[in-house]
């Protein structure tokens, strides 16, 4: 906030905004986002360095279990990202002409509780919590977007419903249905009883996105390009709809993401933690409601990763296991098994989001859903791919049913040789729920 205030101060400020008060709003919009995300990039970039710095000099790193190898790699990746992300967007976007009162207020609203979140998770981070306080602040979070405790009105984000797909179709095809959106939930900002569904499903996309974006936080690099390509395919979206404000807005978050991603390629210096995929998470979950709600783009641009951690769930779940049982069925983590390195597999997974993305772009309501479609059929081909290699190699997935607490977490154990890495042997890779991953020549061990 210093350094905003600093910056706030000096001549290039002034002159940009008399730019900004005599040029075109478009033109204005365009300058924002190219100047906003370059500027969160390169403020990530450095800042990265500090955080580096200030946690092997305070050993700011997770305390691990006795018994259990001592991290030595930093998880507050996400606390400079954040930063930038802040101190840029009070730069480049709350002085948008364009930008609406209701815009601000759900910005200072996302501002609140990203700082919620960052908070509480920088701090498991570094000492773990237990899930309950994780799962608490992340419902208040929630609800301090939602803004409901302004004038009686939900002031924030709420997701009442969605864009019709079939309304192209609605000549004929489907002729009792002509709107542009699908309102399954009351349309009021009022609030009262009959606002309860779409507080509830406003929580659980919310939630679920940031759990998601935690939960393929798996490999270095992979979580942060996967975002930022997502935040990308958002931004230009909105602004092909005119939205310019959320363009930028998304351009500015999508530089901080990107500033972070040299310092988290394999073999990576630093993690984003808890408290970076948590953000990244929320902001997307807002992102893609801001402006009219984008769920499909976002279901489609990260369907293989969303499908991906809703099987690994339900198969938890089957097994009689915690849904964040530890143990290495996620889709990276066979691909890894398969002999691919990290590298390797964090290009599959951002040519699949590229792919997808472009789908997203050029698809109208209706062939988002076909595209959905499409989503689980390559993640169904790539499980079946996954499969197939395996048994070449003669690498069976087993699970092992130790107790993480006690001999480790459970682990996928290769039967004849590890899988490939671009990292050094003792190279350590986050998991979703913040432990690190050891390599050893005899068995790989994992957080999912």
């Amino acid at each position: 906030m210093v350094l905003a205030h600093v910056l706030y101060s000096q001549p290039i400020f002034s002159l940009l905004s008399t730019f900004i008060i005599h040029a075109d709003h478009p033109n204005v919009s365009l300058v924002l986002l190219l100047a906003g995300a370059i500027c969160a990039f390169i403020l990530s970039y450095l800042l990265i360095f500090a955080v580096i710095k200030l946690s092997k000099r305070y050993s700011l790193v997770r305390r691990t279990e006795p018994g259990r190898k001592q991290d030595t790699v930093s998880r507050l990746g996400g606390v400079p990202i954040f930063i930038a992300f802040v101190i840029s967007a009070l730069i480049f976007y709350i002085h948008n002409p364009d930008l609406q009162q209701k815009e601000i207020i759900i910005f200072w609203l996302f501002l609140a509780a990203a700082t919620l979140i960052v908070a509480v998770h920088a701090y498991d981070d570094v000492r773990p919590l237990k899930p309950l306080p994780k799962l608490l602040a992340q419902t208040i979070a929630v609800i301090i977007v939602m803004g409901p405790f302004i004038n009686g009105k939900f002031n924030g984000v709420l997701l009442f419903g969605f864009g019709n797909p079939f309304q192209s179709l609605s000549t004929g095809v489907v002729p009792f249905y002509h709107g542009s959106t699908v309102n399954i939930f009351i349309n009021s900002t009022d609030i009262r009883l009959l606002a309860i569904p779409a507080v509830i499903f406003t929580w659980f996309w919310m939630v679920g996105m940031m759990n998601t974006v935690n939960l393929i936080d798996g490999l270095d690099g992979l979580a942060g390009g996967v975002v930022a390509i997502t935040a990308i395919c958002i931004a230009i979206t909105s602004w092909v709809l005119q939205q310019y404000t959320i363009a930028v807005l998304c351009s500015i978050f999508a530089g901080a993401v990107l500033g972070f991603l040299p310092h988290n390629w394999n073999p990576a210096k630093i993690f984003m933690g808890d408290s970076g995929s948590q953000f990244l998470g929320l902001s997307l979950a807002v992102l893609s409601i801001m402006g009219g709600a984008k769920i499909a783009l976002a279901l489609m641009v990260l369907g293989v990763p969303i499908l991906d951690v809703a099987i690994v769930i339900i198969n938890r779940v089957r097994r009689g296991q915690h849904p964040l049982h530890y143990d290495r069925t996620h889709l990276h983590y066979r691909l890894q098994a398969t002999g691919l390195s990290v590298r390797q597999i964090c290009y599959i997974f951002y040519g699949l989001t590229i792919l997808f993305g472009a789908l997203a772009l050029s698809f109208g309501h209706f062939f988002k859903l076909i595209g959905i479609i499409l989503v689980m059929l390559v993640m169904a081909g790539l499980i079946v791919w996954i499969d197939s290699r395996q048994q070449q190699r003669g690498l069976p997935i087993k699970l092992d049913k130790s107790d993480p607490g006690k001999n480790g977490p459970a682990s996928i154990v290769p039967i004849t040789e590890d899988p490939v890495t671009d990292g050094p042997p003792n190279h350590q890779e986050p998991g979703q729920d913040g432990e690190p991953v050891a390599h050893h020549p005899s068995h790989i061990s994992s957080s999912s």
